[in-house]
């Protein structure tokens, strides 16, 4: 789950001051909710993909310098 805090019990009442019935408030401030805790990257999902970018960044690397390498010694 994320860090972000999302106050469902004001988000509620501030949309039941605005005219919604209070069963259409819940339902509202209940798939906001999902959204936000199912959606968004934590920190970890960031470094995990910071981590694959660089092992497939380094097997590149050694692609490129392996590749012209085993050329040079073919000719």
């Amino acid at each position: 789950m994320s860090d972000i805090q999302f106050d469902t019990l004001e988000a509620a009442r501030d949309l039941k001051a605005a005219g919604l019935t209070e069963a259409h408030a819940e339902a509202i401030v209940s798939t906001m909710r999902r959204a936000v805790s199912e959606n968004l990257a934590t920190k970890a999902d960031l470094a995990a993909l910071e981590q694959r970018i660089t092992i497939r960044l380094g097997g590149l690397i050694v692609a490129g310098v392996a590749f012209p390498a085993a050329l040079i010694k073919l000719i």
